[in-house]
């Protein structure tokens, strides 16, 4: 594992039990080694709190930042791996057909590297043969079925989702897609950077056509078939920003209905192919206008087209696990957007598409090793605060009517919560895996994820199940469950450790984690969900108006943030985060108060109150570092904030921090009460 370079604060140890080879920083909730006490408080909090740390790190080359989530993800993955490493040497011993024989093999065949270039494109030569095939348009739409349920991103999105009007059963959803750049705006936007990520993409496709054995100059038309097809679908997509209200996003239909506004497609033929084996009675279309060009284009563009642009996305699907100029390929294209410099090392690619793919087989034994009954405890009542802190932030809010009031204070009572990890487990056995071609396990992987989802159309939701896998470092809410997920990869140090004080858990899990979640149920997308998960509007249209004045001076307030070089921070995009970011400190501080006053109130710690460490915390669980080509791209695609502002957006607004660190008005810490943005 590549650690973190912090030798100047000779924070590096090894980790012997777990690998005697690899390094890592011992991870606490707060460490004072991070701070730079040079630096004011109250004037760059985040500079206080994390500037020594920022001096003396490096981002390592196979990286695109640094920070909390790399160092806890690093630490995850060295369990992970020892878990892996142990299936895959005792797999000749588990029966075949065991979910650790195919955990095992689908690791193995991935680590072998060898196998992989003998293959070279063998693998996927059946499906860039079927493409070549198409004769008509009725194959086309065929083949684009089949690519999509063998996890392919071609044309458009079709999956299960919970329904927004009947949170208790699911429904067909269709959605943009079809795209090989992060986001729409690559293929719209005027200026010399998006034309030089759009030379950078074409130049990228024509090289995974000519390694597949095109001519060069045929590759280079081809190219440009790929392209101009992706910016017809680029423009009739909405953006991301629009796609933040919930109503712009829900357009319940029938077949018949979708039959009107996209003619050219037999929807029954689709489905069928997609291998759904029931009549599909109701649907949401995420964005009708999409799926009519889509239609559109599926009638009227050459089939040249259609089948160049097949061929580069079965190619760029398979290139990371193909032959050497396939992953060197692939890698230098994604490296536009992340700025890495080089390669993770194979078992890391391997550890995380094995738990991508066969994350749930690898949950008991992580979770064994990792998170013993007593964490799970403390880490639950460090929730069960931000719950009731929320509830009478609530109860107090001077802007909102009693009867807004009263069913904000049922949702949140109705909202649970999952914690370390699912009450029931995955079951692989229909996964098919074999001793051969990786990138055919793979397939055979995202195959096995489509037939278990795409007939749950109308059934029941599985309240049980989970969208993230245990190891890893995040946190969810979903508004059509009311609910909020913290993986047992998320509950260890630096977000949180049992045997830490209040302050630093509560400042860390309370504030950025469980009180941030917690938020989402009440920002501008999760308040249009009710208790019930339901998409309606339950709010007085008064509280309405003013939470849109509120939360139009967090857009502002974010607006004027750089993000880097001379792009700003994109307020609208990540209002919700911010709205998040912001509650989550508020309602943690209260939790804090009330742990405080319920279990005793310790002296000063590493010459900190629990108040000061209660932020200290919160801004240290911010920590990262993060290369400029990344922060380019999150400008258009990531809702969250850089890190900086994730921490001092929110102390600048929290009267309780100005208090704990003395900061007065005026200080660059303390913003203006007339422009605070008091929501939640």
């Amino acid at each position: 594992m590549t650690a973190i370079r912090l030798s100047a604060l000779a924070l590096i140890v090894t980790a012997s039990t777990v690998n005697a080879q690899s390094s890592v920083i011992p991870l606490k909730v707060v460490d004072t080694a991070f701070m730079d006490t040079t630096a004011k408080a109250c004037t760059d909090f985040n500079q206080f709190a994390n500037g020594r740390w920022l001096a003396h790190d490096t981002i390592p080359a196979a990286y695109s930042s640094s920070g909390v989530s790399r160092d806890m993800t690093d630490r995850n993955e060295l369990v992970v791996r020892s878990v892996l490493d142990d299936v895959m040497a005792k797999r000749a011993t588990y029966p075949a057909g065991s979910t650790q024989h195919k955990l095992g093999t689908f690791y193995a065949t991935c680590m072998d590297s060898a196998a992989a270039e003998r293959a070279g494109l063998g693998p996927v030569r059946p499906a860039l043969a079927a493409a070549s095939s198409i004769a008509t348009r009725a194959q086309l739409l065929d083949e684009i079925a089949r690519l999509q349920s063998t996890g392919h991103n071609v044309l458009f999105h079709f999956f299960p989702s919970v329904d927004p009007h009947d949170p208790m059963h699911y429904v067909a959803t269709l959605w943009q897609g079809g795209l090989g750049l992060p986001d729409r705006d690559y293929y719209t936007r005027e200026g010399a950077g998006p034309d030089s990520v759009r030379h950078t993409y074409l130049v990228h496709i024509a090289a995974l056509l000519t390694l597949s054995g095109e001519p060069a100059a045929a590759a280079k038309a081809d190219a440009q078939r790929v392209f101009d097809l992706e910016k017809k679908l680029a423009e009739a997509s909405l953006t991301r920003v629009a796609m933040r209200d919930p109503s712009a996003v829900d357009h319940p239909m029938t077949e018949q209905q979708l039959a009107a506004i996209a003619p050219h497609v037999s929807w029954t033929r689709y489905f069928r192919n997609a291998g759904v084996d029931h009549r599909v009675a109701k649907l949401n279309i995420g964005q009708p206008a999409f799926i009519a060009r889509a239609d559109t284009l599926l009638a009227s563009e050459p089939l040249a087209n259609w089948k160049a642009y097949l061929h580069y996305h079965v190619l760029s699907s398979a290139a990371p696990w193909l032959s050497t100029p396939y992953v060197k390929e692939s890698f230098a294209f994604s490296s536009t957007f992340s700025g890495a410099k080089e390669l993770l090392p194979r078992w890391k690619r391997c550890l995380r598409e094995t738990d991508d793919q066969m994350g749930e087989a690898l949950g008991e034994a992580y979770v064994a090793k990792t998170f013993p009954p007593e964490a799970k405890r403390r880490a639950k009542q460090v929730i069960d605060d931000i719950r009731t802190a929320f509830a009478a932030r609530l109860k107090n809010l001077t802007w909102m009517s009693d009867t807004t009031k009263a069913r904000a204070l049922d949702k949140l009572s109705k909202m649970h919560e999952k914690v370390g990890y699912p009450d029931k487990w995955r079951d692989y056995a229909k996964l098919d895996v074999r001793n051969d071609a990786f990138v055919l396990n793979d397939i055979r992987a995202n195959e096995f994820e489509w037939k278990r989802t795409a007939n749950r159309p109308g059934e029941a939701v599985d309240t049980t199940e989970w969208d993230m896998t245990v190891p890893t470092v995040n946190a969810y809410y979903d508004p059509t469950k009311n609910e909020m997920v913290f993986p047992a990869g998320a509950l260890t140090p630096q977000t949180f450790d049992p045997n830490a004080d209040d302050g630093a858990n509560y400042g860390s899990l309370g504030g950025s984690w469980a009180g941030h979640e917690l938020t989402h149920g009440f920002d501008d997308e999760g308040r249009h969900y009710d208790a019930s998960g339901s998409l309606r509007d339950w709010w007085q249209p008064s509280d309405s108006a003013t939470f849109a004045k509120l939360s139009a001076r967090i857009v502002s307030q974010y607006d004027g943030y750089i993000q880097v070089d001379t792009f700003h921070v994109n307020g609208a995009l990540t209002e919700g985060e911010n709205i998040a970011d912001n509650g989550g400190v508020l309602t943690g501080y209260d939790a804090l108060e009330s742990a405080l006053e319920r279990d005793g109130r310790p002296g000063l710690i590493e010459g900190y109150t629990p108040e000061q460490r209660f932020f200290i915390g919160f801004a240290q669980s911010f920590r990262g570092h993060e290369r400029d080509e990344s922060l380019r791209t999150r400008v258009t695609t990531d809702p969250h904030s850089p890190d900086r502002w994730r921490v001092n957006g929110p102390v600048s607004n929290s009267m309780a921090f100005a208090k704990a660190f003395g900061c007065k008005e005026g200080d660059p810490m303390v913003r203006p009460r007339a422009e605070v943005p008091d929501i939640w």
